[in-house]
């Protein structure tokens, strides 16, 4: 492995150098060298079009770096094919390779060895898919792998990839097969998923077409990497820590990927459940139902002890559903409760949007005591005087950078 043996010759320079300078000069470079090690490890696991040429990544990693995640590595056993720009192309996509094939031969141990990742974004099921084999049988497949990974790393972090849609000549059947197989991705990812090994799934089917955005049906086009790249950036950087000028140190604390996770709903008329049919990362948020009215508020949070010391502000993405007489519309303020006393901190009432893309509150935790003794993280939103009906509320995202 190309990078392999790059590190092996700094590691050989930087001990003569340590050997050669003064001890105050030494323990700088040791620590520099600790520094570089903490960067977290990211493995592309997946078949061709993950690493045959799989320039998604190289769109991902130059988006990462231009937004100041700079301390990540992209790891595996299989060097940059070549995509026309200077990346990390290091990665695990074998051209041609079954999820089933690579559980059953036991691959992964020995790409996981060599390389030592703590995040794993994993695109794999395509060739099984081509070969008519069940999703209850490449699901297996992806159990194993899962194992695998939690052997090398307890506390692996896993995105697995609802996959690219496929229309390939001489194959009338796979467009509904990946369909089938997507459709069962969420519920084993929900049952397979741990508090210390999450398991993030992200949707790369929605939106992606065959016609448009590959060259056969099957392997992307670059408008087709812009796609996939687009999808797993918002699953991957809470889960990196930037450096430079970026956003800072950051981590998901809460995507709902495998549930509500002990998240309840105060005042609604129902709920909190697991839905799928708005995110601001992953595949999945929480909603609730609420009935609107002059005087009406209510809340989605999760009474749990939690240390925040680590963070600088939390954030959590909000939307309102767009049925409903919303009047002046919904507003909601970001909170957490922390020491034994419970002491309340908001981040202030921010009016909360219908679209899409959300509203993303924040509190600053730099006047927050007890930060590492946080009970109670939530949401409190308020309807508005003249409001009336019904509607629906949703979080996602909440995260602490």
């Amino acid at each position: 492995m190309r990078k392999r043996n790059a590190v092996r010759g700094a590691a050989a320079l930087s001990l003569v150098a340590a050997l050669l300078l003064p001890a105050s000069s030494a323990a700088g470079t040791a620590t520099a060298q600790v520094a570089a090690a903490a960067a977290v490890k990211v493995m592309p696991l997946g078949d061709s079009i993950t690493g045959s040429p799989g320039c998604w990544r190289a769109k991902l990693w130059t988006r990462l770096q231009s937004n100041g995640y700079t301390n990540v590595d992209f790891v595996g056993t299989l060097g940059d094919p070549g995509c026309g720009v200077s990346y990390d192309g290091n990665n695990e996509g074998h051209g041609g390779y079954l999820a089933t094939n690579i559980a059953n031969q036991n691959q992964l141990p020995g790409w996981l060895a060599a390389t030592q990742p703590d995040v794993v974004m994993m695109h794999l099921g395509t060739n099984d898919v081509w070969n008519n084999l069940s999703p209850s049988t490449i699901l297996a497949a992806y159990g194993k792998l899962v194992d695998q990974m939690r052997a090398s790393n307890p506390a692996m972090r896993i995105l697995v990839a609802k996959i690219l849609p496929m229309n390939p000549s001489g194959c009338s059947d796979c467009a509904q097969r990946v369909i089938n197989l997507n459709n069962a991705i969420p519920g084993w990812a929900g049952g397979k998923s741990t508090s210390a090994s999450p398991i993030t799934v992200v949707d790369q089917w929605s939106g992606f077409s065959t016609g448009s955005n590959t060259t056969d049906g099957v392997h992307p086009n670059d408008s087709g990497n812009v796609k996939i790249s687009d999808r797993w950036y918002p699953a991957l950087t809470p889960l990196l820590t930037s450096g430079g000028s970026g956003p800072g140190s950051s981590g998901l604390l809460e995507g709902f990927e495998s549930g509500s996770n002990g998240w309840g709903a105060g005042g609604a008329s129902g709920g909190p459940w697991q839905v799928s049919e708005w995110a601001a990362q992953g595949s999945y948020s929480l909603k609730a139902d609420v009935a609107l009215g002059s005087g009406q508020s209510y809340s989605l949070s999760k009474v749990a002890t939690q240390n925040l010391a680590s963070g600088s502000t939390l954030r959590a993405t909000v939307r309102a559903a767009t049925w409903g007489t919303l009047g002046s519309g919904l507003t909601a303020k970001i909170y957490v409760k922390s020491g034994s006393g419970y002491t309340w901190y908001d981040g202030g009432v921010a009016t909360i949007t219908t679209g899409t893309g959300g509203t993303t509150l924040s509190l600053s935790l730099s006047g927050v005591a007890a930060r590492s003794d946080v009970r109670e993280i939530g949401v409190q939103f308020f309807a508005a005087a003249n409001s009336s009906g019904t509607t629906s509320i949703y979080l996602d995202n909440v995260t602490v950078a």
